[in-house]
């Protein structure tokens, strides 16, 4: 059974830094691509960032400079280092994994305050 398990969102200062952790399980996670999704209320899921099984990253526009992705293969992790947050990043946010099949986790909640 595949699970994906976001942790570390929460409620923040704008301005302010959160880090976003998604273990997975039940998958080869070093031949993943994995990603993080967001939704902000009312809006449509979109894509925030990537990282190829061979480390390479790709980010939203709105996100380039101020958000960071990584991978640790040995504990089968994702991170999403957020920085300079905005009240605009405030949505759930959800991990995915890509190779042959596509799986999300449930999604953790980021709220930015202004």
């Amino acid at each position: 059974q595949v699970q994906l398990v976001e942790s570390g969102g929460g409620l923040v200062a704008a301005g302010g830094s959160l880090r976003l952790s998604c273990a997975a399980s039940g998958i080869s996670f070093s031949i993943y691509t994995m990603g993080w999704y967001r939704q902000a209320p009312g809006k449509q899921r979109e894509l925030v960032a990537t990282i190829t099984r061979g480390g390479r990253p790709s980010y939203a526009e709105s996100v380039k400079g101020r958000f960071s992705i990584s991978r640790d293969n040995a504990k089968d992790t994702v991170f999403l280092q957020m920085s300079s947050l905005k009240p605009e990043d405030t949505a759930v946010y959800y991990c995915t994994a890509h190779y042959a099949s596509d799986y999300w986790g449930q999604g953790t909640q980021v709220t930015v305050s202004s």
